[in-house]
């Protein structure tokens, strides 16, 4: 196994979730997507907001360490092309096959594989430019 940056990529995970946050706020995307999803903010349903952010969190933070391994010691230009590929076609074209079947509109798809996209390229940026 690849020696990796643990902090890193813990921070990278952090990051990436934080800017998640701000992807479906209001300030951005968060009114498109609450529209194309059906979600009502104003009706109690779903998993309660600890549960949602703690797994979130989690699961970001975990992406970004198994994504390090893949660009362990590799220049900073590698790491983002490869995070932003990684975003978009991995992540991104498995969102879009799964939203295509199932009925989801293609601004939901957008919204969600752009996410990913942006997300895995800070993975990239963040680990390639902290070795």
């Amino acid at each position: 196994m690849p020696e990796i940056n643990w902090l890193a990529a813990i921070v990278a995970g952090i990051v990436g979730f934080f800017v998640g946050g701000l992807w479906y706020s209001p300030i951005m995307f968060g009114k498109i997507w609450m529209a194309e999803t059906g979600i009502d903010p104003a009706k109690p349903g779903g998993y309660p907001p600890a549960v949602t952010f703690g797994v979130g969190a989690a699961i970001s933070i975990i992406g970004a360490i198994v994504f390090a391994f893949f660009v362990a010691q590799q220049p900073l230009g590698f790491t983002v092309t490869v995070g932003a590929l990684t975003g978009l076609v991995w992540v991104g074209g498995s969102f879009a096959i799964n939203g295509f079947f199932e009925r989801k509109s293609a601004k939901l798809i957008a919204i969600n594989a752009a996410y990913h996209t942006v997300q895995f390229t800070l993975f990239g940026l963040i680990l390639g430019l902290w070795q």
